[in-house]
């Protein structure tokens, strides 16, 4: 610690050098971080799926819906304990405005919310919730964001042709749900959950289901009544592909192509770039200072200790890189949710954020890139003679 006061007299020397390498570095960890934030989000939402739950939409597109005759026909299968009508309603207060976008379903209520215990609600407010026709069930984070409480009401017009009516939906929020964190971590909290029948009755009995969400007596029966689903229906008008939550959530990931290994290409790019960048930074500054490190050894400096000085000003550099990058990716992370374009996808990533394990493994990278840039022309300056280095070049 006693040098350090030499090392930053170095950095400030040559300020604009120093100042391009801690951006350099900041650069490289604010990408690693914000990047694996996403990848981290999107881990957490497949992990939430539970295994005891199947999902059954049609085998050409989500786009075409199932009828509804399926539903009996389903639940008579064996081995599945109840199933629930859900569809995706693509509902926003303004159309064609997704600003204040989030997701909301049309569902049938009481088998649903069976299959979905984190959906945590009192008895008195799913009852509230299943006698009201326009009844609403809204996440927490939303009704905060939209600055709503239970009573209130609002309209929502889908961007869905099929789904229009002849005017708005209006809803009434009858229940503010609240996961149980301790036995759902990382469930979405964005969520808005209405009855399927009001959206049937509304647009005149016009649509079908999107989707069947089935609840199966044993998970390791998943997929032997996934076969037995989609064989009942085999050579019909409207086939179906069933799958489990989990694979049915990762399909929409799979929409984008390998999601992990491009965003990792893309960090493993910057960081090999980066530690290029400062190798020759740190290489500019040790033959810079041939003459000094000289000196140094001259009185009495071991050449340990002068192998120290360089790596410490690749560390100080490291440091400053990490704290700035990290700083960065917070704070754009906590800007992406308010954003226009991005921001409803980003909000609905369950638990999306930068957790503390991250922000960290972000900071001992940036640290790391930085020793192992100045590991060199440390040695080198270990290695190097007096006598070399006192010679004028």
């Amino acid at each position: 610690m006693r040098f350090l006061p030499l090392v930053l007299k170095h950095l400030r020397r040559s300020w604009i050098r120093s100042a391009s390498t801690i951006l350099a570095l900041a650069l490289c960890i604010f990408l690693f971080c914000t990047l694996q934030s996403f990848l981290a989000a999107i881990s957490r939402n497949l992990k939430t799926a539970n295994a005891s739950r199947l999902v059954t939409r049609h085998a050409v597109s989500l786009v075409f819906n199932l009828p509804l005759s399926y539903h009996d026909r389903i639940a008579a299968i064996p081995g599945v304990r109840r199933v629930a009508m859900a569809n995706w309603f693509g509902g926003a207060r303004k159309p064609g405005d997704f600003s204040d976008f989030f997701p909301n379903f049309a569902i049938e209520a009481e088998p649903y919310l069976d299959m979905y215990p984190e959906i945590g609600l009192t008895p008195e407010e799913r009852r509230a919730f299943i006698t009201e026709p326009r009844g609403c069930v809204v996440g927490p984070d939303t009704a905060t964001r939209m600055g709503w409480k239970v009573g209130d009401t609002f309209q929502l017009e889908s961007f869905i042709p099929p789904y229009r009516a002849a005017r708005p939906f209006e809803f009434v929020i009858q229940a503010i749900y609240h996961p149980d964190e301790a036995r759902f971590p990382g469930a979405d909290k964005t969520l808005m959950f209405f009855h399927h029948k009001y959206l049937y009755e509304t647009t005149g009995r016009r649509i079908g289901v999107g989707t069947y969400v089935t609840e199966v007596d044993n998970p390791d029966n998943a997929g032997t009544v996934s076969k037995a689903i989609d064989a009942l229906f085999a050579n019909s008008d409207a086939e179906t592909h069933t799958e489990t939550e989990q694979a049915f959530r990762a399909s929409f990931v799979a929409m984008a192509g390998n999601l992990a290994l491009l965003l990792n290409t893309i960090g493993l790019a910057v960081t090999f770039t980066i530690l290029l960048v400062t190798a020759n930074t740190m290489s500019m500054a040790v033959r810079e200072r041939r003459n000094e490190m000289g000196v140094l050894k001259t009185l009495g400096f071991t050449s340990g200790r002068v192998m120290g000085l360089v790596l410490t000003e690749a560390a100080v550099l490291g440091l400053f890189g990490g704290a700035l990058g990290v700083l960065l990716s917070l704070g754009l992370i906590r800007a992406l949710p308010h954003a226009p374009l991005i921001g409803p996808f980003v909000r609905g990533l369950a638990g999306f954020g930068l957790p503390l394990s991250l922000g960290a493994g972000g900071f001992a990278l940036a640290i790391g890139i930085a020793l192992a840039a100045g590991l060199v022309p440390a040695v080198l300056a270990y290695r190097a003679r007096i006598t070399d280095l006192l010679r004028q070049v």
